[in-house]
């Protein structure tokens, strides 16, 4: 029997909290009238993780791998 995945599982429920919150972000950032708020800094999603290629991490605090 395979022994089951906890590090995939684990990062599954951190991707769909983070989803969850940033969903709550944007309703908030939303006016009653459904325009966006003048106030508040317009983000394109850059914060979001996006999956690297190659292997190359955006983060500078990780360590640089190579092959």
């Amino acid at each position: 029997m395979a022994t089951p995945n906890y590090s995939y599982e684990k990062r599954q429920r951190e991707l769909a909290k983070k989803k969850k919150t940033e969903e709550k972000r944007q309703r908030k950032l939303q006016k009653p009238d459904g325009s966006p708020d003048q106030d508040a800094p317009a983000e394109d999603g850059s914060g979001e993780a996006a999956p690297n290629e190659g292997g190359v991490s955006s983060d500078p605090a990780a360590p640089a791998t190579s092959s």
